[in-house]
């Protein structure tokens, strides 16, 4: 399928939303391009007790075994023979450490509040659905000005199940009283991906650092660089017709 008709193909899944009742956000690499800085504190961290024969991990490494992974499958893939109390407390001082570079580093994907203008002048449900820590989401989501934007943070580790199970984004669904069918969920990981398509609804894969054929075979249905990508406004703009058709239907 050429990049011309997958775009048209997701434009036209998001205009069949019609009406759109609520959009989902995942955080990391999706609000806030916030890998750089999970990286560094993971390449830092794990150099310090000589992981890998005291080779640094890679962007590569990073990508394949961290990025949009829950805490719990994270500690079991770097550390297979650590007991779990000793694995997750690595997570977590790595967690703390990125705090410290986040307050200070974080900053908002292009066109994020643009398009936070747009859902908020047509009164839309949204929520956050990550499997970021808690502390970790609300950080990043303060720190963006955004808490007063979701009406609900929904953390996968909170959940029975995180992602890429749909657990995490049929929660939130439920706390918003939208449907799937109705719903549209931003995310920038495969996992992510997968975990929206799972729960029903259609994807738009955010490609701030993910390999786009990763996010494509995740299921998603429009893939942008950024908010201020033209395919992103078109796509909402044919959802607009079809919601201004609909009404006229009803008239």
């Amino acid at each position: 399928m050429s990049d011309l008709t997958s775009s048209h193909a997701g434009e036209s899944s998001i205009s069949a939303l019609a009406p759109l009742e609520a959009i989902l956000f995942d955080v990391d690499g999706t609000l806030c391009d916030s890998d750089p800085m999970h990286y560094h504190a993971f390449r830092e961290m794990l150099l310090e007790i000589g992981y890998n024969n005291s080779v640094p991990i890679t962007e590569e490494d990073f990508i394949e075994k961290i990025a949009g992974k829950n805490s719990e499958d994270i500690a079991k893939t770097l550390f297979p023979d650590w007991d779990r109390e000793k694995a997750m407390k690595f997570i977590d001082d790595k967690e703390a450490r990125f705090r410290k570079l986040a307050s200070k580093q974080l900053e908002a994907i292009d066109g994020l509040y643009k398009l936070r203008k747009w859902i908020e002048d047509r009164g839309l449900k949204r929520a956050a659905v990550t499997n970021a820590p808690r502390p970790n989401a609300e950080l990043m989501i303060s720190t963006l000005g955004l808490s007063d934007f979701f009406q609900h943070v929904v953390i996968g580790s909170e959940c029975e199940r995180a992602k890429p199970f749909p657990d995490p984004y049929l929660k939130a669904l439920n706390l918003l009283n939208a449907s799937p069918e109705h719903s549209l969920v931003f995310d920038d990981s495969a996992s992510g991906i997968k975990a929206g398509v799972a729960a029903g609804m259609t994807v738009v894969g955010v490609m701030t650092r993910n390999p786009e054929k990763s996010l494509k075979d995740a299921g998603a249905s429009l893939l942008i660089k950024d908010y201020n990508d033209p395919k992103l406004w078109k796509a909402l703009e044919d959802l607009e017709r079809a919601e201004a058709t609909l009404k006229k239907a009803d008239v």
